[in-house]
């Protein structure tokens, strides 16, 4: 996948970098416009919903300063702030609107050694193998196309860290990770949702089934493998969907995956930032909200109402022990 950038807007003293040299050369045809700070560009803040799409042209790079991990209870022990945050796709439900509102474009952080050497000097401050969640704030496999970071976090992390690294994703550009010595310190998820949902809903990333595909390629290199049916989007077909979705995984996965691979569900959260975005920049879209089956979260999300969420926990749970009997880490 071949990203394509109009403009970078960047921090000047990413050029101080050897990552922000390096995108200096790898886009010197492009606008290169100075910026403050990539937290607070002041015309994209202002910009109109409906220049969502446009916003997610730009690229912009900048000096991460907060480092501060955060406890998580699930696949990791700590979510880390890492060398991206937001997205080029632009999946309708995107959690990361919550956070950006518009402004969920995606910005690289040069200053990658600083970051990979507090998680190495982390990883050894206990007697337990800790677990960080790397990919939390961007999609890495996505920022691997621009940056090549993901080969040397992964290779760097083998030789020092202790522990594990993980990250999620939703695309199949997963080649360059295939030959690393990674020493199974790297947990790979692959985020996996209805072939008829990823076309409607999460725009510009990976096929269902080349996202199938990389899992089995990577499971073959020996990476540990986690499948994420995320986020469970309850649209009126919904059983019919996902029993479809649970068949082509039974069908397609490597028997390896099935016999080592674990699997998390979560339902989708939906936001009234994310609803006033998507009415305006994606008209005729598939609409993710529904006041019959949703019910308000507080500031401003909405959920699914408990006697339709369950309902669908006890039939996603019926069709996966029948069909694959992979352990269900958790499901939120």
């Amino acid at each position: 996948m071949n990203i394509k950038f109009d403009e970078i807007y960047y921090e000047p003293s990413v050029l101080n970098y050897p990552l922000g040299q390096k995108l200096h050369s790898k886009y010197a045809n492009l606008s290169w416009i100075p910026i403050d700070n990539h937290n607070n560009i002041p015309q994209f803040r202002q910009a109109s919903n409906t220049e969502f799409t446009k916003l997610k042209q730009h690229l912009i790079l900048g000096i991460r300063k907060t480092h501060k991990y955060t406890d998580n209870h699930k696949v990791s022990d700590y979510l880390v702030p890492y060398t991206s945050s937001g997205c080029s796709a632009m999946c309708l439900y995107c959690y990361l609107v919550c956070n950006y509102n518009k402004c969920s474009y995606l910005r690289l952080f040069v200053n990658r050694e600083q970051m990979l050497e507090k998680i190495i000097k982390v990883s050894h401050r206990t007697q337990n193998s800790l677990t960080f969640e790397i990919g939390s704030n961007s999609d890495l496999v996505l920022e691997n196309t621009i940056t090549d970071n993901l080969p040397w976090t992964i290779e760097q992390f083998a030789q020092k860290g202790k522990g594990h690294l993980t990250f999620p994703t939703k695309f199949d550009m997963i080649t360059p990770l295939l030959p690393l010595e990674h020493q199974k310190k790297t947990i790979f998820r692959m985020s996996v949702n209805p072939a008829e949902i990823i076309r409607k809903v999460e725009l510009g990333t990976s096929p269902l089934d080349a996202r199938i595909n990389a899992v089995n390629a990577m499971c073959d290199a020996e990476y540990p493998i986690g499948l994420l049916i995320a986020p469970i989007i309850l649209v009126p077909n919904w059983k019919q969907l996902y029993s479809e979705l649970i068949d082509q995984l039974a069908d397609t996965l490597s028997e390896k995956v099935k016999k080592t691979a674990f699997i998390e569900m979560i339902f989708m959260t939906y936001s009234f930032v994310q609803n006033a975005i998507n009415t305006e920049a994606f008209p005729g879209a598939l609409t993710l909200y529904d006041k019959a089956t949703m019910t308000g979260r507080g500031r401003g999300k909405y959920c699914y109402r408990n006697p339709l969420r369950e309902e669908a926990e006890g039939f996603l749970r019926q069709q996966l022990s029948k069909k694959l009997q992979m352990p269900i880490l958790y499901v939120v």
